[in-house]
């Protein structure tokens, strides 16, 4: 079957499928389990009343269930268990083994070398964007320009950064754009700047930042515009000078959003993948613990370790998440 008409066809199963899920149980509900007639008809009434939320909540909660809770519980029974010993329980012993190998500890370093700067430099430049584009004529063009490559695919991105960083022989054009700057200014060869340790870890993590800061520039932008004028007026009256106004009266207005902005990008950052995948799969120093997982759970065919590593990242993922949550609840009261 043509692709085309494949997904014609499954989106008109799952739309037909959800019309007929909510018709039917809601025909079951009123004829059939609790019938509006009859002397009951009041307590039937209620009864039906309190059971319909649920069963418009059933579809999304059952694929809660199914692809969210399940899987979680499932890689925690199987970072307990080794494939090596057909699925026998061996305790924390995969975590011990985890511990164990440099690579882990390589992964970790650089993943808590990305959270210390990717989120702060993303949320910076964002912030900055959203205060010098408002400042302009054509401001909505440069935030259209800016926020363009959150469109853009992590693994486009990574493509298209790894062309910046392409090093050719020397003596060849350089298509790099980086390594052909280098060369016109230092009459040099051109740079590995992938395969340089350390250094490198930055090179990608530019990548995301180029990403995250339209993400951060039009949070931060609707926050700004929602300074009350009067504050900044009267600083003006008091004699405060531009800088004084933003830092001082605008970024403590702003700052529960700039925590909400810099903790979203925390999220992606100790998830991040597609980019190091893309651009160096983990080679030269690069590793992260997502990466890692990938590693060991489809290369080494290793679920134990694979599964471990895996709960690692939802342990540092899981404090941000409740924290962002009783935030987003504090605000909203």
């Amino acid at each position: 079957m043509h692709p085309a008409l494949l997904g014609l066809l499954t989106i008109v199963i799952g739309v037909g499928a959800c019309l007929g899920y909510f018709y039917f149980s809601n025909m079951l509900l009123d004829r059939v389990l609790f019938p509006a007639k009859g002397p009951k008809s009041g307590r039937n009434i209620n009864r039906a009343n309190m059971i319909r939320p649920w069963l418009f909540l059933f579809p999304a909660l059952f694929a809660l269930t199914l692809y969210l809770a399940y899987p979680v519980f499932e890689t925690l029974r199987l970072s307990f268990t080794s494939r090596a010993q057909g699925g026998a329980f061996v305790g924390f012993d995969n975590y011990s083994r985890m511990m164990a190998e440099p690579k882990f500890w390589e992964a970790m370093r650089n993943n808590m070398l990305w959270l210390v700067v990717v989120p702060a430099a993303s949320t910076a430049l964002g912030l900055l964007a959203a205060q010098l584009t408002d400042r302009i004529k054509w401001g909505n063009i440069a935030k259209s320009l800016i926020f363009m490559p959150m469109a853009i695919s992590f693994v486009g991105a990574a493509v298209i950064w790894k062309l910046v960083y392409d090093a050719r022989p020397e003596g060849s054009e350089q298509i790099g754009v980086l390594n052909a700057v280098y060369v016109w200014l230092s009459g040099e060869g051109p740079v590995q700047w992938l395969t340089i340790p350390f250094w490198n870890n930055f090179f990608l993590m530019i990548v995301l930042i180029w990403i995250q800061t339209g993400f951060a520039m039009v949070i931060l932008s609707a926050a700004l515009r929602g300074i009350p004028e009067e504050t900044v007026e009267a600083a003006i009256v008091d004699g405060a000078n531009p800088f004084q106004i933003f830092f001082r009266i605008k970024v403590p207005q702003i700052m529960s959003t700039i925590m909400v902005v810099w903790t979203t990008i925390t999220l992606v950052v100790l998830k991040v993948f597609d980019i190091v995948f893309a651009m160096t799969n983990g080679q030269w120093q690069t590793q992260v613990l997502a990466n890692y997982m990938y590693d060991k759970l489809f290369r080494a065919n290793d679920w134990g370790v694979g599964s471990a590593s895996a709960i690692v990242i939802m342990v540092l993922v899981t404090p941000i998440l409740v924290w962002n949550v009783r935030n987003a609840r504090r605000e909203m009261r």
